[in-house]
């Protein structure tokens, strides 16, 4: 059989393997999409559910967005009870106008797929990458279920434990943290909509209440590293929430559990994004808690950037030639990229420190700790420069780009340009 080629395998058809589909395409670029989940499994994963402003504003400037933005719901304000009292931090008003966008993980990803096979691309479904290796020139090599692949270029966005992060020297392993606590993940049906996201600081753990549809929220709670779902009943799930959310009066009340799980808490980012004709991006790049909903929008943020490097690259060697394109567009991204995701771990971690108490702490030495959570809490609500740093931080206030002076320049002119690709068909 003979290979087929490709300019760009994409490994992963996630929100960040597919808006980057979708820039290079549009530019030209012959891609080949290859995700391991069948379609239905990926359409049907409940995730996140919190967009960023920049990223929407993104979407929506491609096209991408007509349907988040239909049925799409904005928030500017969220909760954070502590002590018992309730917090209203208006982000929306201390950035500056920018809200977030709540729209499930899921329904983004069946409008995108969608989206691309409208314009005449197509996805490899069921379709998992089992190796990367590289020919004689070192271009990417993978055995793929539907046969070999041979590529110019090969980016993964499936995840830290994925093929083309197994094929970097080390599995571009990288720094990372265990935190001393895991999140109970509960998906339930609601007898009226979440209003506003509600963080829960307490003494016997944190909890969360994020809104996702009319019908549905999701909620955590904080539990022992390395607890085991099954001490955990619908009733005592239901009880705890109650309890530390301090749910009452107009709050919504959760009723059947449609999906529960522990989230292993953990942070990492790789010690590189680009090996070769290798690259990263999205979850394969870095992992981040929920705590400030950055997994998703980071990964969006990933790939535009990628696709602006990709293009410049691609343009000066001509489609893929041996010399491996302009390393200077590609360490550029690299360089900006893996900057964020430390600016992006260091909110993630400073929420969380903000919303657990210290493991291990004494119950005489709780109170203390809240008390100094509450006025943490009290001073980013307040309008001033820290309140603001935090709300734009936190909303994703801003334009999606590089993050260097000039840096933005890179995509538009990529954008217009046509590489040549001679691919043979997927």
């Amino acid at each position: 059989m003979t290979p087929r080629t490709t300019t760009v395998a994409i490994v992963g058809a996630g929100p960040a393997g597919l808006v980057l589909a979708h820039l290079l395409r549009r530019a030209g670029v012959d891609v080949a999409v290859h995700e391991r989940r069948s379609r239905a499994e990926l359409e049907g994963a409940a995730r996140a559910g919190v967009l960023e402003h920049r990223v929407v504003e993104h979407l929506r400037g491609l096209g991408l967005a007509d349907r988040l933005v239909a049925a799409g719901e904005r928030h500017g304000r969220c909760e954070i009870t502590c002590l018992g009292e309730k917090v209203t931090v208006d982000y929306g008003a201390l950035s500056g106008g920018a809200r977030h966008w709540v729209y499930p993980q899921q329904l983004l990803v069946r409008d995108l797929v969608a989206a691309y096979e409208a314009d005449g691309g197509t996805i490899a479904f069921s379709s998992p990458v089992a190796a990367v290796a590289a020919d004689g020139a070192g271009r990417p090599v993978l055995d793929t279920a539907r046969g070999e692949l041979r590529a110019a270029w090969a980016v993964g966005c499936e995840g830290a434990r994925g093929p083309v992060a197994a094929a970097f020297p080390d599995g571009a392993r990288g720094p990372a943290r265990r935190y001393p606590y895991d999140w109970l993940t509960v998906l339930a049906r609601i007898d009226r909509p979440v209003g506003t996201i509600r963080y829960a600081v307490h003494a016997d753990g944190f909890a969360g209440m994020m809104p996702r549809t009319a019908e549905v929220g999701r909620f955590y709670l904080e539990v022992p590293a390395g607890e085991r779902l099954d001490g955990w009943d619908a009733d005592r799930i239901r009880a705890g929430l109650a309890h530390r959310l301090g749910l009452g009066g107009a709050d919504p009340v959760p009723g059947e559990l449609l999906e529960t799980g522990v989230l292993r808490m953990r942070g990492r980012v790789a010690g590189r994004l680009r090996h070769g004709r290798l690259l990263l991006a999205g979850d394969a790049a870095h992992t981040v808690t929920p705590s400030g909903g950055k997994g998703l929008n980071s990964a969006v943020a990933d790939v535009v950037d990628l696709a602006g490097a990709l293009l410049e690259a691609l343009g000066d060697d001509g489609g893929g030639g041996d010399d491996g394109g302009d390393g200077g567009a590609l360490e550029g991204y690299q360089r900006r990229r893996l900057a964020a995701a430390w600016r992006t771990q260091e909110f993630s971690d400073g929420l969380l420190d903000l919303l657990h108490l210290p493991a291990g702490l004494p119950p005489e030495q709780r109170e203390f700790a809240l008390r100094l959570r509450l006025e943490r809490i009290r001073r980013i609500a307040r309008p001033g420069p820290e309140a603001a740093a935090f709300a734009r931080a936190y909303v994703g206030a801003g334009e999606l780009r590089a993050e260097e002076a000039g840096a933005e320049e890179v995509w538009a002119p990529a954008q217009r340009s046509t590489v040549a690709t001679g691919a043979t068909p997927r």
